[in-house]
């Protein structure tokens, strides 16, 4: 089997893959040596976040959350980028790529303005009817990245004694803290892009064979981005509160079939 040589991705793939191992490689080192979290600045904040910035549309695909996320996005990359690269052309694969992108972010920030809008009425809910067994179901619903311990000892002191005033006032200062955090969080990685690139694949090439990993079984192309789609729409619905943005990966499949589509019409064959 021959080695693979970067002198033989193409240009566009090629030069995504370095600027992406590159940017978490600053990441790293301006983290470690001078204290900076790039990813809280070039990180994609929700729109009412006092920390978002227009720019980070673009910047948050270029950044990773850790060494496998990095890995995980560019060997998906590298697999199905350069050979659509290769049919595209890197003109219409760069336009392509960076579409998806802005349309994954797009879904994802219009999900997580729905998810904010949802917490923030809910919030004003509890706020007329304060109680612990109401601060209790809020959490759980809606704050699942806080750690338990952060608020344990106070819910059981409050449950011990739920008539007093200033328990009330801590658990709206609280909600209030928890919910400036949350807007906070940043989205980062390519996995937007990626997924469209996927769907590209999928839809220029359905009966091609992939073999799955977990199970090594073989499928068509087009049954495994069905698949991925349905999965990603079932974790979304179902799993809000993760770490993963499966909106997000939606948005780059919807986006890539509405330009796919779009090209199709148009015959854009001048890239």
């Amino acid at each position: 089997m021959n080695n693979i040589r970067l002198s033989d991705i193409p240009p566009v793939v090629r030069n995504l893959i370095i600027i992406n191992a590159l940017m978490l490689l600053v990441t790293w080192v301006l983290e470690n040596a001078f204290g900076i979290d790039l990813g809280q600045i070039l990180g994609l904040h929700y729109f009412k976040s006092e920390m978002f910035h227009p720019y980070q549309y673009v910047t948050h695909i270029f950044m990773h959350g850790g060494l496998m996320h990095l890995f995980f996005n560019m060997f998906a990359l590298w697999m199905f980028g350069r050979i659509l690269e290769t049919v595209w052309g890197s003109k219409k694969f760069f336009i392509y790529f960076i579409v998806t992108g802005l349309g994954a972010a797009a879904l994802h920030t219009f999900v997580i303005h729905l998810q904010m809008t949802s917490i923030i009425n809910d919030i004003n809910a509890f706020s007329n009817t304060p109680s612990p067994e109401g601060f209790a179901i809020l959490i759980k619903k809606s704050f699942t990245e806080i750690n338990p311990q952060h608020y344990r000892e106070f819910l059981s002191s409050w449950y011990s004694n739920p008539d007093n005033p200033n328990y009330i006032g801590a658990a709206k200062e609280l909600l209030n803290k928890y919910l400036d955090f949350k807007m906070n969080i940043p989205t980062v990685g390519a996995s937007g892009a990626v997924f469209g690139v996927l769907l590209a694949f999928g839809m220029l090439f359905p009966n091609t064979q992939l073999m799955l990993l977990f199970p090594p079984i073989p499928i068509k192309a087009k049954y495994f981005v069905i698949g991925y789609g349905v999965l990603e729409l079932w974790l979304g619905l179902t799993r809000p509160g993760s770490n993963i943005a499966h909106f997000a990966h939606l948005g780059g499949m919807l986006f890539g079939f509405i330009l796919l589509k779009y090209w199709k019409s148009k015959r854009s064959d001048f890239y």
